[in-house]
């Protein structure tokens, strides 16, 4: 079964094409590195990149994070190269093969028709897959993508800029606000109106993760754009946390810092669960249900709350 229990904090985007980057990412602090065949990739650099990302994946130490690849789409004829070449020559250090676009569950079969195949020849152990959710025929088909292959399905990613072209939405921004999603309240006695900004992300973002959750999959958000505005990301990132999103990618190694912060449970939070599994375990000893723990009803639903935050806080300690 693939592997759901690594840590997603932070998925730091490197361009196949750029060997300082490549060389600079194993160490650069993300909990997962994917190195980028597409977007980040003019076509005539696509078998340039390819060579570098193989040389990469072999030449350096990747044990201080995950690693995976993102291979170009399947509506191209660069995909099947970066399959066969990537896993055949590195797929020994590969932990996740990256499908940008996924729109129907048959791109996913694909691929792990083709990585099969592939393992089985060369020996190797199976590879899991991260699947980028980034068109309407995607989000229209989500549940159903996210049952496919749960032998390798591992995350999904919200890949906001491309979506956002998909479905026609006005506006040119990388993730974030826009203004122009925003509502007004009626007039005060002064005849004065508030306006509300809303997030224009929000039901996307909620279906997916709750696909995720659904069929044991992680939800990752994908890039936010400015890269010079901190708070912008940060308030981003705290947004989707609370949906249930558990990790953010970072397109330059200055967001890294950022989505460790927000993915990483507050030390108070954690205190507070393990206070609520002591005080469970005391109330099963007594033949109790359920206890009060500083004024506040604890039962069953509050073990389960409290259980993902502690396993979660100790996977992380655990690296």
């Amino acid at each position: 079964m693939a592997v759901r229990n690594r840590i997603h904090r932070s998925e730091l985007a490197v361009p196949g094409i750029n060997p300082r980057m490549l060389e600079k990412a194993p160490t650069a602090g993300a909990d997962l590195v994917f190195l980028d065949l597409e977007d980040a990739v003019a076509p005539d650099d696509k078998e340039q990149a390819r060579k570098n990302v193989i040389s990469a994946l072999n030449s350096y130490n990747w044990s201080q994070c995950s690693v995976s690849v993102r291979i170009n789409g399947l509506d191209t004829h660069y995909c099947y190269r970066d399959i066969v070449d990537v896993v055949e020559q590195a797929g020994d250090k590969l932990d996740t093969i990256l499908i940008p676009k996924v729109g129907t569950p048959s791109d996913i079969l694909y691929v792990t028709t083709m990585l099969e195949q592939i393992e089985a020849a060369m020996n190797l152990q199976p590879i899991n897959i991260h699947v980028l959710i980034e068109t309407a025929l995607g989000m229209a088909n989500v549940e159903q993508i996210a049952q496919t292959c749960p032998e390798r399905m591992e995350a999904m990613v919200f890949g906001v800029a491309d979506y956002a072209a998909s479905t026609q939405a006005r506006t040119t921004q990388m993730g974030g606000a826009n203004p122009d999603y925003a509502i007004l309240t009626d007039a005060d006695e002064n005849g004065e109106r508030q306006r509300h900004w809303g997030d224009q992300w929000h039901y996307a973002l909620s279906r997916m993760v709750v696909a995720c959750r659904a069929y044991g999959l992680r939800p990752i958000d994908g890039p936010f754009g400015d890269i010079t505005d901190t708070d912008g990301y940060l308030s981003v990132a705290r947004s989707v946390a609370a949906l249930g999103i558990e990790g953010k990618w970072a397109i330059h190694p200055s967001q890294i810092a950022l989505a460790n912060e927000v993915f990483t449970p507050p030390e108070q939070e954690v205190d507070q669960a393990r206070r609520i599994l002591k005080a469970m375990e005391q109330a099963a000893t007594e033949g109790k249900g359920a206890v009060t723990l500083d004024g506040r009803l604890i039962d069953a639903a509050s073990i389960r709350q409290a259980r993902v935050l502690v396993d979660k806080s100790d996977l992380i300690a655990s690296r």
